[in-house]
């Protein structure tokens, strides 16, 4: 287990835990619900999300054996049938507006154990929630090939003209009826939703008029493979041609090993509905030139070019030193979607020479590290109103648009407010733009706690500002509010003249602060001050407006200030 540990550390990748089908159900349910489950050891691997490669045994064991040096990597050979022998997936129009890309190919004559079965479809679900983005982009399906005849037709029909027997189960039914059916299977009904609403659902027919799948919700059972299925019709659809390209590639890569002439693809002719042609899989290999001194000046290392390139032929990707050495040519195979960019094979010879054998050096940058000043005023601001008796919150900086506008008597447009895209609850619409909503919120949670209640925040609010390249900025706001059976208008009043005393602002009109009457929609009528410091206006400091704290939820008068504190920086 230390061995294998070390090795995978070695290769980039994590070996999370080592544990057993019986110690997992054990852990989450109790022991008496993990009796009768499998002892055999499981090893959990972290494996980095853009190397679709390693997702199952046979990509992880290959790409450890290459870089063990014990086997080369295999070459992948694309066989293309005789004219009229090939399988052809003809794509109609009609699919443009649900899932306008198919790609194909067979695995033929492959031998299947039940281990290697498993693996099979393991990977499929791998791919599915990985670079499929949950079928949204690619959804995948295998079919038993002899148990069909093409040429298959791609096309899109309304759910009441689509039926049959879906994978496992007993009966046809119509495409209505199987999307009613797998609304509460606890699998497929995250699915549904990426073509229920479509006029016209995706399927996939062989010549003869039986169903091979309905992307991207569920194959056909007539077509289902098993450990006995010799040959493989693979077809994956989806709405990104690249993804797809890569999902087949992935797939037929992995298990072409298993086929009777090992790593090769037997593969199928695709019809667009315009008649052009395409041959899938690509599976193709494209060169890379890298110089060393990049390599050795990115990485921080002095190897000479023939060992980089031994390096690199470690993980995968085969090398060889061209010119007078001043250059590595790389062959990057069909399995290495995530290789991109020169800065990608860089990293990968980084990890092959091995992380913890890079040589420390200290930086020639001569820098000193100092604290931000906004921070450092920040932190010290926070010590000295505790010690003033106030109690420090910390409280979320997303919050309900209500929170922000209707409970504090303002209109949503005038608030300036960061709206999140797609939030997960009504709690967490927007990015707070006043502290005082987290605060009152707090008091509310806390109302049983003795009187009276003094809290203070300094956190940062944000508001939309078109002048910035991220169009929002970020402000330091520091917040007190006072809460008890009597507003303790004086008790904020109070903390502010502390505030200023702190940062040696005296209290008059040239270069000091001053505290003007105003109106504010939080604030009670003629209860409200506006407080001017450095020749502007950083705040407001006052008693709640009933109708504010009755919509908290509060039941007490309440008193409060916000400035904000970058000015004084």
């Amino acid at each position: 287990d230390e061995e294998f540990n070390e090795l995978c550390f070695e290769f980039g990748l994590e070996l999370d835990e080592i544990t057993s089908e019986k110690d997992i159900i054990s852990k989450e349910k109790g022991e008496e619900k993990a009796k009768g489950a499998s002892d055999t050891v499981l090893y959990k691997i972290d494996v980095p999300a853009n190397r679709y490669d390693l997702l199952c045994l046979e990509g992880l064991v290959r790409g450890l054996q290459v870089f063990k040096e014990r086997i080369n990597l295999p070459r992948y050979e694309k066989i293309i049938p005789a004219q009229g022998e090939g399988q052809r997936l003809i794509i109609t129009e009609e699919t443009v507006q649900v899932r306008p890309h198919a790609v194909a190919a067979v695995l033929r004559n492959i031998t299947f154990t039940k281990e290697r079965y498993d693996s099979f479809i393991d990977l499929q679900e791998k791919l599915h929630q990985n670079i499929c983005r949950r079928r949204a982009l690619v959804a995948i399906g295998t079919h038993d090939l002899d148990t069909i005849s093409g040429p298959f037709t791609f096309t899109a029909k309304a759910p009441s003209e689509i039926k049959f027997k879906p994978l496992n189960q007993s009966q046809e039914y119509t495409a209505s009826q199987i999307m009613d059916l797998y609304r509460t299977d606890s699998h497929l009904r995250h699915y549904l939703h990426l073509i229920e609403n479509k006029p016209l659902y995706p399927v996939i027919y062989d010549s003869n008029g039986v169903v091979l799948s309905m992307p991207p919700i569920i194959n056909g059972d007539h077509t289902k493979i098993s450990v006995n299925t010799r040959n493989v019709f693979i077809e994956c659809t989806g709405t990104d041609i690249t993804k797809a390209k890569i999902v087949l590639d992935i797939i037929v890569t992995m298990f072409s090993e298993y086929c009777e002439k090992p790593f090769s693809v037997e593969a199928a002719e695709v019809v667009y509905p315009n008649g052009k042609t395409h041959i899938y899989p690509e599976l193709a290999y494209r060169k890379e030139k890298v110089k060393p001194e990049l390599i050795n000046k990115k990485v921080g290392i002095s190897e000479t070019p023939s060992s980089l390139a031994k390096l690199l032929t470690r993980m995968c990707l085969k090398s060889h030193v061209i010119g007078n050495g001043n250059n590595i040519e790389i062959e990057i195979p069909p399995i290495r979607a995530d290789i991109i960019h020169a800065c990608d094979i860089v990293e990968d010879a980084a990890i092959a020479y091995g992380y913890n054998n890079i040589q420390m050096t200290i930086p020639k940058t001569y820098t000193i590290a100092n604290q931000l000043p906004l921070n450092k005023l920040t932190e010290l601001l926070r010590l000295d109103l505790a010690a003033a008796g106030f109690t420090e919150a910390l409280t979320f900086a997303l919050c309900s648009q209500e929170d922000i506008a209707d409970k504090l008597g303002m209109d949503i447009s005038a608030t300036k407010a960061v709206r999140i895209a797609n939030p997960k609850t009504a709690e967490f619409q927007v990015a707070r733009t006043t502290l005082l909503p987290g605060l009152l919120k707090t008091i509310a949670a806390n109302r049983k706690m003795p009187l009276p209640l003094k809290l203070f925040e300094v956190s940062d609010i944000v508001v939309k500002d078109p002048d910035t390249d991220v169009g929002a900025r970020n402000y330091r706001h520091f917040c007190a509010v006072y809460y008890n059976k009597s507003p303790g208008f004086e008790i904020i009043h109070g903390l502010l003249d502390r505030v200023m005393q702190l940062l040696e602002v005296p209290p008059n009109e040239e270069n000091g602060y001053t505290i003007k009457a105003t109106e504010g929609s939080a604030f009670f009528p003629g209860r409200c001050a506006e407080i001017f410091a450095k020749g502007q206006s950083v705040g407001k400091l006052g008693v709640l407006h009933p109708d504010v704290i009755t919509k908290f939820e509060l039941t007490m008068p309440c008193s409060a200030l916000e400035i904000n504190i970058e000015p004084f920086v």
